[in-house]
């Protein structure tokens, strides 16, 4: 009897002793992962674009929309394309050598069309149906440059509007997510509640990225370009001023003219101004 308790007790022991090794076995192996050699998901950048959901998806349309709009203002707010030389430069000559109606004709034709000659054939247009004449012409080339000059900011509003609006629908992306991580809360349990509770945090914090991802560049670019309009404007302003002068001056001779054999000379409209400046020309 004795001898069967020992080997009874004996046995009892042996077979926890086995399973406490076989349990130190199994945690001393590395995951089934991890012996094959397979690395660990990472998140790509497509991943969190579809965490974000629908309104992630308008984050990154506006964000391609704002991109066409810093490319275009590059390439119109440029003094070369606002003022071209050769243009410019042909204008200029017709108005020394007082040929106004010929240099108010250049203005309005379509391949000629730029912000100077914009202003300036506007100006045209407007003295040529006043009593004053060319003698308010100044003014009006500066209310036209104006007009143009409010054109150009306009093109620049559309960056600025981008970047009010990124941030607010971020947050409107992260408050939909919150929503859907309370709901999920209340309503599930277990593991699937933690799975659904991940993606709608997941939306709420890549929304907000986005939507700082989208403001923050828009804003420093459209500040930019604001000055870069402001420098442009000022070196517009001067050439205009100065051909302005010119159109006064060229104007003033032309009605001076007649009044060389000692007659009073006529007031003359500046369509007819232009039209004799042209044929002495």
């Amino acid at each position: 009897m004795a001898f069967g308790g020992g080997f009874g007790l004996a046995g009892v022991i042996s077979d926890s002793t086995l399973a406490s090794g076989l349990l130190l076995a199994q945690a001393a192996q590395p995951p089934a992962g991890a012996a094959s050699g397979a690395a660990p998901h990472v998140p790509t950048l497509l991943d969190y674009i579809r965490d974000g959901g629908l309104v992630g998806y308008i984050l990154i349309a506006i964000s391609v929309a704002a991109l066409g709009l810093m490319i275009r203002n590059m390439v119109v707010i440029r003094l070369k394309s606002l003022s071209p030389p050769i243009i410019v430069g042909q204008l200029q000559t017709l108005v020394s050598n007082g040929r106004l109606g010929e240099a108010a004709q250049y203005c309005t034709k379509p391949e000629n069309r730029c912000f100077v000659t914009v202003a300036m054939g506007r100006a045209f247009s407007r003295c040529a149906g006043s009593p004053v004449g060319l003698g308010e012409f100044r003014a009006a080339v500066e209310e036209s440059a104006q007009a143009e000059a409010e054109e150009l900011y306009r093109l620049n509003d559309g960056i600025g509007i981008i970047a009010a609006v990124g941030p607010m629908l971020g947050l409107l992306g992260t408050v939909i997510g919150m929503v859907g991580a309370f709901r999920t809360i209340g309503a599930l349990e277990g593991a699937a509640r933690s799975t659904q509770l991940a993606t709608f945090m997941s939306m709420a914090l890549v929304n907000t990225a986005q939507g700082l991802i989208v403001a923050i560049p828009c804003t420093i670019v459209f500040a930019l370009f604001k000055r870069r309009i402001d420098r442009v404007l000022q070196q517009l302003g001067l050439q205009l001023e100065a051909m302005s002068k010119l159109v006064v001056l060229q104007a003033a001779g032309v009605r001076r003219a007649p009044a060389s054999n000692g007659a009073p000379a006529p007031q003359q409209t500046p369509q007819q101004a232009s039209q004799q400046a042209g044929a002495t020309a």
